[in-house]
């Protein structure tokens, strides 16, 4: 131990991969003031490892399918099995940390499917020298149609009753919580906009050559109709001369990869890899770069420069990527081709698109650093207080 103050992590990643890159992202920076524990609820990654600095505690995992029906990954067992595995896992976790600060990412504005074991943690604050509590939230949080209002009543109760602050990882330029966030009463705990949190990757380098078709679907759990979409379109492309690269994912089935492979080699120059170590990097080298949407993704683009294409993932009427490719077309920096205008539509995007990168769009991406900052500060003002209510100097 080092005497440095506790923070335990809570992140729980369902579908994709961008809530745990964010999370590790963050913990990394968490981890140059704080002693980390990082509990990680979703499948883990291949070909990707967390934070050194970070001790990481993975539950039994659970997703969700494409229709948000939660299965666990393990052969013969039940949902309900590993909710309760993990709750306890979960309190033991809590218990052994003692943690000065608890952050939980995203809930209570999302993660409905996982609240008893998220109350469960919550509860054991009431137990001993309370944390900080905060919670950690992406830039843009999902549209629930006809039930949005009863959501964001029901999260702001809970955010009022058990939360300290709330973290909100954007730049307020881009996008602010009150923009999808819309209680009837509004919130009183305070909201602190960071800026975006990225790692540390695809820093300043000098001009490099860019040569073909970059394409990825982050996780790619959810993103075959989008390499088989790539495919086709090269195939019509004018410029059918170009190499394409597609990154399947680290959360990419094996069947998926398997099928994307075979497509793929029915195609001269199209080329499948599984994971690359920098999906930034990779964009600077590329002439065009065909993505879905997604947090980290969208960051990625940014950083790199590159000429892009984003194809949003919609599916069960998920909002998110729609809205951010949206905002990200208006400021110059994608364009923006639905799934349903089919390959043709991304053909004729990707021959159209300028060979040369785009300015650099100057985001605030300091948010690991001050979401650091925010949360030292929080849990002094709590000592002092703790001490000036038992009589004590600080």
């Amino acid at each position: 131990m080092t005497g440095r103050p506790t923070l335990l992590l809570y992140c729980q990643h369902s579908l994709g991969l961008g809530h745990l890159m964010r999370a590790w992202a963050l913990s990394a920076q968490l981890a140059t003031e704080f002693e980390v524990t990082l509990v990680s609820g979703g499948a883990s990654p291949v070909g990707l490892t967390p934070p050194s600095a970070v001790e990481t505690i993975e539950l039994p995992p659970l997703a969700q399918d494409a229709d948000g029906t939660l299965f666990a990954l393990g052969a013969g067992v039940s949902v309900d099995h590993v909710k309760a595995e993990r709750r306890a896992r979960l309190v033991e976790a809590y218990r052994h940390v003692r943690p000065d600060v608890l952050v939980i990412e995203l809930f209570p504005f999302g993660r409905r499917k996982f609240r008893d074991e998220i109350m469960a943690l919550l509860d054991e604050t009431r137990h001993g020298p309370r944390p900080v509590v905060a919670t950690s939230v992406r830039d843009l949080l999902v549209d629930r149609g006809p039930e949005q209002q009863a959501h964001d009543d029901r999260a702001r109760a809970l955010v009022d009753t058990w939360f300290d602050l709330v973290l909100v990882h954007t730049d307020p330029r881009f996008a602010t919580l009150d923009d999808t966030f819309h209680p009837s009463v509004p919130l009183s705990t305070p909201v602190h906009h960071t800026g975006f949190v990225v790692a540390e990757r695809c820093g300043p380098e000098p001009e490099v050559e860019r040569r073909g078709i970059l394409v990825s679907g982050g996780g790619g759990r959810f993103a075959e109709s989008l390499y088989m979409m790539a495919i086709e379109a090269h195939e019509d492309l004018a410029l059918a001369s170009l190499p394409m690269t597609i990154i399947t994912g680290p959360l990419c089935p094996a069947l998926t990869h398997a099928r994307v492979d075979s497509a793929a080699q029915r195609r001269p120059g199209i080329h499948v890899e599984h994971t690359v170590d920098d999906v930034c990097g990779a964009m600077r080298h590329a002439s065009v770069s065909v993505s879905q949407c997604g947090y980290n993704t969208a960051l990625d683009i940014v950083r790199a420069g590159a000429p892009a294409i984003v194809v949003p993932f919609d599916d069960n009427g998920d909002s998110e990527q729609t809205a951010r490719a949206h905002r990200l077309e208006r400021l110059g920096i994608v364009r923006v081709v639905r799934a349903a205008e089919g390959p043709r539509a991304l053909a004729d995007a990707i021959a159209g698109m300028p060979r040369a990168a785009r300015p650099p769009f100057s985001f605030d991406i300091d948010g690991g650093r001050r979401s650091t900052d925010i949360l030292l500060t929080a849990m002094r003002q709590q000592t002092a207080r703790r001490f000036a209510a038992a009589g004590a100097p600080a």
